[in-house]
């Protein structure tokens, strides 16, 4: 039976009161804070850096999960580790060495995550395996909040679900896009164990509400 994590993406959060409302999430039933990097060049959004990470990382004791829609990718690294970040997951796309980004990211303590938008193909996996904790599968294109999941995902998540079972090694596959009470299920069934939600959380009056019929709908998978 696997262990289902809910990571609400504080994308769609109050940031007028962020510390707030990631003590409210987490006391919702969060098990990981969802942390989007993008910097208005790898994608046409402009977000936060890690003076935010540092300024939340006092007020959760979960995880933080750092996704970097950025290019270049490292330098930027070391700079959320020591903010506070528990995993860093970026696109094979912005970095030149993925093998070198991933032990980056490891050198520094976190745990390593590799990002695949919905039109990246999935042979970036075949030489890095050993050095992921994390595999992020992209339901809409990386940008912006509030768009729909895009059902090919589905097929995307059940693929990287049989390379990681393959490789018989622990690495978390994570859904990021679109994910809302009525598709959660449908992901996990595809093989998918950590889900990112930003408007479905963050967008309505009751936070436990919300994570508990995410979790009813994972208890039929």
């Amino acid at each position: 039976m696997p262990t289902y994590k809910i990571a609400p993406s504080i994308l769609s959060a109050d940031f007028a009161r962020l510390g707030e409302e990631v003590r409210n999430v987490v006391s919702a039933g969060a098990d990981v804070i969802h942390f989007d990097v993008m910097d208005n060049h790898y994608v046409p959004n402009l977000t936060i850096g890690p003076l935010v990470c540092q300024a939340i990382r006092p007020h959760v004791q979960v995880p933080i999960d750092v996704h970097l829609m950025v290019k270049p990718v490292d330098r930027i690294i070391p700079d959320f580790a020591k903010a506070g970040a528990n995993i860093i997951s970026f696109h094979p796309e912005a970095s030149e060495h993925l093998d070198r980004t991933l032990q980056l990211i490891r050198d520094n303590g976190c745990k390593a995550g590799l990002v695949f938008n919905p039109g990246t193909p999935l042979h970036f996996l075949d030489h890095v395996m050993d050095k992921l904790d994390l595999i992020l599968i992209m339901s809409v294109n990386p940008g912006f909040g509030g768009q729909s999941f895009i059902p090919e995902a589905l097929h995307k998540i059940a693929q990287v679900r049989r390379k990681i079972d393959e490789s018989g090694r622990d690495i978390l596959l994570e859904v990021d896009g679109g994910i809302k009470i009525d598709n959660i299920a449908a992901a996990a069934a595809a093989g998918a164990d950590m889900f990112v939600a930003g408007s479905a959380i963050f967008g309505q009056p009751d936070y436990k509400a919300v994570i508990d019929a995410m979790r009813a709908q994972l208890a039929s998978v």
